[in-house]
């Protein structure tokens, strides 16, 4: 099933059941009001919004209205707990060879993962905010996984069967802050901003043999300034699954229902800079750090800028039918101060 949290002026937005062709959609306060609450109460709760969400597919829904995905919120607009991991080591590589630094060994076993900002999610449509271009403004176009309850020390099997949803997401880095900032020693937190989460968020089964191994095998649709940027498949160059990173971030506390693990920026392995951009054949990137990564390991130093005030950043991911899943993340950068306006 397919679901989504509509802006209502509350914190929390208002849930609904949204079809699968993501035109048509369905309150349902009687069942849950918000997705946090049916998290919650996830085994007494599916059922029934599954029941919604199939008379919607059928066409015999009565309090159907028009999907307008203007009107949402991040599926969770807020979460107890955000937890981003670096699964596709591809961007590890580059990130270290633009550097010239080794990838330690323990980085091919043991999953990369930061603690992010949760109180606070922007909606899919809403603007990229900074207060400077100095920032180093730049999209990471990743997967998501919300999960129910997790156990301590979980098994990567059980861990598994914890997946409750997936969604994509826009996780924004400001990458001139991070390195002084890391080299604190102590992680990131200024050089993150808000993230935006997809429309839409849909159970796994929705998504077929698509979902396999807890890999989401399909390509991720990247548009920079209406241009295509990426389009790197999810489910290929993936050292980690989700099913790890669930347990991964699980080893030491148990999880809350609600908790949001991502999968890091999606990078597929490449020949080189002149190969690897959709112009030249390739299957591009989903984030700008790359692109500067490949021009500073064969010229010597970056091009391509990050984010400036007026770019738009859209992604997206479609079936084999070419039907949209989860709708767009689609975005402006914008200054800050044009928000009081």
């Amino acid at each position: 099933m397919k679901l989504a949290t509509l802006k209502d002026g509350s914190r929390d937005g208002r849930l609904v059941v949204v079809s699968r062709d993501l035109t048509q959609y369905q309150h349902v306060p009687k069942i849950s009001a918000t997705l946090q609450h049916a998290l919650d109460h996830w085994d007494l709760v599916a059922a029934r919004l599954e029941q919604v969400y199939a008379t919607l597919n059928s066409g015999d829904a009565v309090d159907a209205k028009p999907f307008d995905q203007q009107q949402c919120h991040s599926p969770l607009p807020r979460a107890y707990q955000w937890a981003d991991g670096s699964a596709y080591i591809n961007h590890v590589e580059l990130v270290r060879k633009a550097r010239n630094a080794d990838v330690p060994a323990s980085f091919y076993t043991d999953p990369l993962m930061y603690q992010g900002g949760s109180d606070s999610f922007i909606g899919p449509r809403d603007a990229i905010y900074a207060l400077s271009e100095d920032w180093g403004i730049d999209l990471e176009a990743e997967v998501a996984v919300i999960t129910g309850d997790v156990g301590m020390g979980v098994s990567v099997d059980d861990a598994a069967k914890a997946i409750r949803l997936v969604m994509l997401v826009n996780d924004v880095s400001l990458r001139n802050l991070i390195p002084n900032e890391l080299a604190k020693g102590f992680g990131f937190f200024q050089s993150k901003a808000a993230s935006a989460f997809s429309p839409v968020a849909v159970t796994p089964d929705e998504l077929g043999a698509d979902w396999a191994d807890t890999k989401l095998r399909l390509p991720l649709l990247v548009d920079l300034n209406r241009q295509p940027f990426g389009k790197p498949n999810a489910g290929e160059d993936m050292s980690f699954n989700f099913a790890q990173l669930v347990a991964h971030a699980a080893a030491t506390r148990e999880l809350a229902a609600g908790t949001i693990i991502g999968s890091g920026t999606v990078s597929n392995k490449q020949g080189s800079l002149h190969g690897s951009s959709i112009a030249n054949g390739g299957v591009g990137y989903c984030c700008l750090a790359e692109v500067r990564m490949y021009e500073t390991i064969e010229g010597g130093k970056p091009q391509t800028p990050f984010l400036k005030f007026g770019d738009s950043v859209r992604i997206e991911m479609k079936d084999a039918q070419g039907a949209s899943i989860f709708g767009a993340i689609a975005q402006t950068v914008t200054h800050y101060a044009e928000r009081a306006r």
